[in-house]
């Protein structure tokens, strides 16, 4: 709201209506220990003219001409046309649909959505759309303890070539449900799950095997044997996937014999811009043999009574407005306005168009690894097949390299060590088709110059 409509008298008038002699006495059954005091350290109001010079001199600082940043949020480009539909009235003041029926609109595009997603994944079903990658792989989690019954220890296994945030996200949501997180350590050599390494887990009660593919360094994982293993010790697996690599490998339906159970991720490569930390829109797909114990929404295409073709509320869990005590899921959005904007994008490049986008990113992160491969100061960390990002290991500690890079108007990459200390000095770096082979150039260049001068 662009003020505050109350005034002291309409604040009087509401408290008379009431019987209450002060707003503080709205609030008394509250402890005052809980109570927040005032908040310090905020300066005086400005103006409409100083707030808005001030934004664009903090948007200025975090402006770059080169972004060279993936580790879970990647700058693709978005065809202007996007944002242009995304942005129009009915799509941007949309909300979720309580009286579902009555917003056709907005149900065919989410019905859209899901069809796209449940394509792309290879699986049968996907929901409305759940806040997050991160909050969706707690979500798939919470689903998989509820979906297996030949399990009762509600732990599942979890690599650690997960997204960090996405694992702390996990951890933060499920922990204090008595589900146990146990982590599974890398290869050193390879950056993945080695399958010949689990079997200190066989014959153990583990309720779900998390696959993410690629992991977080960009490698890929062996998926397709991992997935059969998990099965033969009667584990769910959940796919935790970047939707873009998908174009071109191999899609969770069918990984192994079986396929993934359940399938989640970050759908904001599909149109949604890197905007200093958001908006981000998750997903999640399973086998229909699991469509009830699906967090969230589910539409579907049918006919009413004259036999016109409409759309309609085919599934909804039990969520919080319902009986939040046993609720199916206690986060209640379909991040309308960004599935809106990624449904667009994936119907505008159509499976050529996504499978374009992903070879051109691929080709850019091998041309910056030749590149950076004549710097002697810079080795090779992992020796498997990897996905548009890369670790590259320096002689120096990455924190001031990169400080260095960005003030050349380059940011460089993700410092791995703090998520990560036993790989020392580690860079993450990635790549899109948006980088042409002058940005790679002058990427090498900035990393070379700051290699010297740090």
């Amino acid at each position: 709201m662009p003020f505050i409509p109350h005034t002291d008298d309409d604040v009087r008038k509401m408290l008379d209506a009431i019987g209450a002699s002060s707003i503080e006495k709205l609030f008394d059954e509250i402890p005052a220990h809980l109570r927040g005091n005032a908040l310090a350290g905020i300066p005086a109001g400005q103006s409409e003219m100083e707030v808005l010079r001030l934004m664009r001199e903090r948007a200025r600082e975090d402006e770059a001409e080169l972004c060279f940043i993936g580790a879970g949020a990647y700058e693709h480009h978005i065809p202007a046309v996007v944002w242009d539909l995304a942005s129009r009235g009915e799509f941007l003041t949309a909300y979720t649909p309580y009286q579902a029926e009555a917003s056709q609109g907005t149900l065919q595009v989410i019905y859209e959505f899901q069809s796209m997603m449940a394509n792309i994944t290879g699986m049968d079903v996907c929901n409305a759309s759940v806040y997050d990658g991160a909050s969706g792989l707690a979500e798939a989690v919470l689903m998989a303890v509820r979906a297996n019954k030949q399990s009762k220890s509600r732990r599942v296994l979890v690599p650690r070539g997960v997204n960090p945030l996405y694992r702390s996200a996990l951890k933060a949501i499920v922990g204090m449900q008595g589900i146990e997180v146990v982590e599974l350590e890398y290869n050193k050599a390879g950056g993945h799950v080695d399958p010949a390494a689990l079997s200190r887990y066989e014959d153990r009660d583990f309720t779900a095997l998390v696959i993410p593919q690629p992991n977080f360094f960009g490698v890929l994982e062996e998926v397709d044997a991992l997935t059969d293993w998990a099965h033969g010790q009667n584990m769910l697996v959940i796919g935790c996937v970047n939707p873009m690599a998908l174009a071109i490998f191999s899609p969770p339906g069918d990984w192994g014999k079986k396929g993934a159970d359940i399938v989640v991720g970050e759908a904001q490569p599909f149109g949604i811009p890197l905007s200093s930390g958001g908006p981000y829109v998750g997903f999640l797909c399973a086998k229909m043999e699991f469509v009830r114990q699906m967090p969230g929404r589910l539409i579907g295409r049918t006919v009413d009574l004259e036999g016109k073709p409409g759309f309609a509320l085919t599934l909804q869990a039990r969520e919080q407005h319902i009986r939040r005590a046993k609720a199916t899921s206690n986060i209640c959005t379909n991040q309308g306005l960004a599935m809106t904007a990624a449904t667009i994008y994936v119907s505008l490049l159509g499976a050529e168009g996504l499978e374009r986008v992903a070879l051109a990113a691929h080709q850019n992160i091998r041309e910056l690894a030749q590149a950076t491969s004549r710097i002697g100061s810079i080795a090779r960390t992992f020796n498997r097949p990897v996905f548009h990002e890369k670790v590259l290991r320096l002689d120096k500690p990455v924190g001031p390299v990169l400080e260095h890079m960005a003030k050349a108007g380059v940011l460089g990459g993700y410092d791995l060590s703090a998520d990560y200390p036993e790989l020392g000095n580690s860079l993450l770096v990635c790549t899109t088709e948006t980088k042409t082979a002058a940005d790679i150039d002058r990427y090498v260049k900035a990393l070379d110059r700051a290699l010297l001068e740090t």
